[in-house]
């Protein structure tokens, strides 16, 4: 092997080492005794009490009714996420499909005002927002933590971009061979953006899963805290603290080291 690839793979592993680092510094404290943490700090080794921290931290009830426990906030946290992919994904691939294969007037218009939606991030719009939520009668519901974050101009536009490059005669011999609009969707234009929807699914799992702005304020209710959230209720240094920051970054970090691939490939096929 040349020297270069050796340099190379030296890089790569500095690189894997920064980013991996610190969550195993975290999940090593966090086997450790809080007398331990408070005493000598964060710890590179893994303690004796793992099992027990981590059995309290998602078993253990807490908060003012003491109903709320770990495993609830994960599932709160895992409901906003696959809420986010269902949702964003489905609302994003159906916009896209409108603006490019359907004659929409003024659609070019209408996509720059989507992409101009990016510049008005949530937290600039809380209050109008919080305003037509609880007009609606959605906080503290699980809807009312979804609704005002399904639209997705990123996703719309990778879409777009997508649809772009599949070639007018494969939606022109569609037509002739009778398949309408919901059909051409389903059965061709679907399963060829599977690397695309597997991508973007990815990107709002995680940002569904990682919500703490909007969770904190249209949602007053401890059963309805998210994972995130509940660090506050634990404290961030003590052990248990440690462990459920080590079970709030499980999740991404497994899908995207499973869902590479599909993302590399669906990020890049949008860009075509």
């Amino acid at each position: 092997m040349p020297r270069s690839h050796y340099l190379d793979h030296l890089i790569l592993l500095i690189g894997v080492f920064v980013i991996v680092g610190p969550v195993l510094v975290i999940a090593f404290s966090s086997t450790h005794s809080g007398a331990t943490l408070g005493k000598d700090g964060l710890q590179f080794l893994p303690g004796p009490y793992g099992l027990e921290v981590y059995s309290k931290a998602l078993l253990e009830g807490r908060g003012f009714s003491g109903g709320v426990t770990g495993l609830t906030m994960a599932l709160n946290s895992l409901y906003l996420a696959a809420g986010f992919v269902l949702a964003k994904v489905g609302i994003s691939l159906l916009a896209a499909y409108a603006l490019v294969f359907f004659r929409v007037r003024f659609g070019t218009f209408f996509f720059w005002v989507i992409l101009c939606s990016l510049l008005l991030p949530l937290e600039s719009r809380f209050l109008p927002t919080y305003a037509v939520t609880s007009q609606l009668g959605l906080v503290n519901t699980y809807p009312g933590l979804m609704l005002p974050l399904l639209a997705s101009a990123v996703g719309t536009f990778f879409f777009r971009q997508f649809f772009l490059g599949v070639p007018t005669e494969l939606s022109e011999a569609a037509r002739i061979d009778g398949a309408g609009p919901i059909k051409f969707l389903r059965d061709i234009l679907v399963p060829a953006s599977a690397p695309m929807i597997a991508a973007l699914g990815l990107l709002m799992f995680v940002q569904g899963w990682n919500q703490y702005l909007w969770p904190v304020m249209v949602s007053s209710e401890e059963t309805r805290m998210t994972l995130v959230q509940g660090l506050s209720l634990v404290g961030r240094t003590s052990p248990q603290g440690l462990a459920l920051a080590v079970l709030a970054m499980l999740p991404p970090i497994l899908l995207v080291i499973f869902c590479q691939r599909a993302f590399v490939k669906g990020l890049t096929d949008g860009r075509q």
